[in-house]
């Protein structure tokens, strides 16, 4: 959050996605060995990269630190990590290297690039933009349906199991109730901006998480989706209008989100609820994937439906 202020919306993570990213590490891989940390003299929080899924590789370091060498030994870390994870599990972890920078950092992109990543592949998104300031509509669910926020105890095995349809079969879908728990109990998670769509026997039918930046007074949205059965019904268009009306009442002043760039359902659907494309984040892969021994080619897959 200090980080952002120090520079705009889009150059650092938002603290909701930072909890989301550190939750997936928690629920599939072991964080201690697949985000480092490093740190100032006097024990400050200076920078961070984590090595996911996919294999995915991203790192931040706070701006006054930028570009003085960090960076170089995050890259050498996360390389020699990937190398170990390779030797162990060629099948998983054989894929090409992604990474990513916002389309106005320069200096990130030209980083990449000098380290051989090209721009490219399916992880390439919008970064869209609400100002709070501006009229939200009512939400509007069907008869005997609710639009609420997720309840402490009986909706939990309901909202995991949301989860899992929207996003199965990619690693943001693998989630088990006792994993939606340890969500639940995360630095950040507030129930209060855990919205759901009910429907009258009870499914979870759409949901979004909200997240919320108090320094900077911006809220994030994500995960957002919705069962497939029950999509294009006006489900996620109330959830997102809820968890407007929430986050405006939590004090911030604009909201952010992000969706695939050819993703143009969600793109349509946000824009709806007064959101507009203001950045972009572009994908950059390096390598190709590997032919495991006596393995079927690695393939990845990644996205999801709204």
């Amino acid at each position: 959050m200090a980080a952002r202020a120090a520079a705009d919306d889009w150059r650092y993570a938002h603290v909701g996605e930072l909890a989301f990213t550190f939750f997936m590490v928690a629920c599939h891989l072991t964080p201690q060995e697949h985000i480092r940390l490093w740190h100032a003299a006097g024990g400050r929080l200076v920078g961070y990269a984590i090595l996911g899924e996919d294999p995915s590789f991203d790192w931040q370091v706070a701006p006054e630190y930028e570009w003085l060498g960090i960076e170089a030994g995050v890259l050498a870390w996360a390389e020699t990590r990937l190398i170990e994870l390779r030797s162990h599990d060629p099948q998983r972890w054989g894929g090409a290297l992604v990474s990513g920078a916002r389309q106005d950092n320069a200096a990130r992109i030209a980083f990449l690039e000098q380290h051989g990543f090209r721009q490219g592949g399916p992880f390439s998104e919008v970064n869209m933009l609400r100002s709070l300031a501006d009229p939200i509509p009512e939400p509007v669910a069907p008869p005997g349906w609710q639009v609420r926020a997720v309840a402490a105890e009986g909706d939990i095995a309901g909202r995991a199991a949301a989860q899992r349809a929207v996003w199965q079969p990619w690693s943001v879908g693998k989630v088990s109730d006792d994993d939606y728990i340890y969500l639940m109990r995360l630095p950040g998670y507030r129930r209060e901006l855990d919205v759901v769509a009910v429907a009258p026997d009870g499914v979870i039918a759409a949901y979004v998480n909200g997240w919320l930046d108090p320094v900077n007074r911006i809220g994030d949205f994500g995960p957002v989706g919705a069962l497939p059965v029950y999509r294009r019904q006006g489900l996620t268009r109330a959830v997102l209008l809820e968890g407007l009306r929430r986050m405006r009442a939590a004090g911030m002043e604009r909201v952010c989100v992000s969706t695939g760039v050819s993703n143009t359902a969600a793109q349509r659907l946000y824009e709806s609820v007064g959101f507009r494309i203001v950045n972009k984040y572009l994908a950059y892969v390096r390598g190709e994937a590997q032919q495991p021994p006596n393995c079927s080619k690695f393939t990845r897959a990644h996205g999801g439906e709204l």
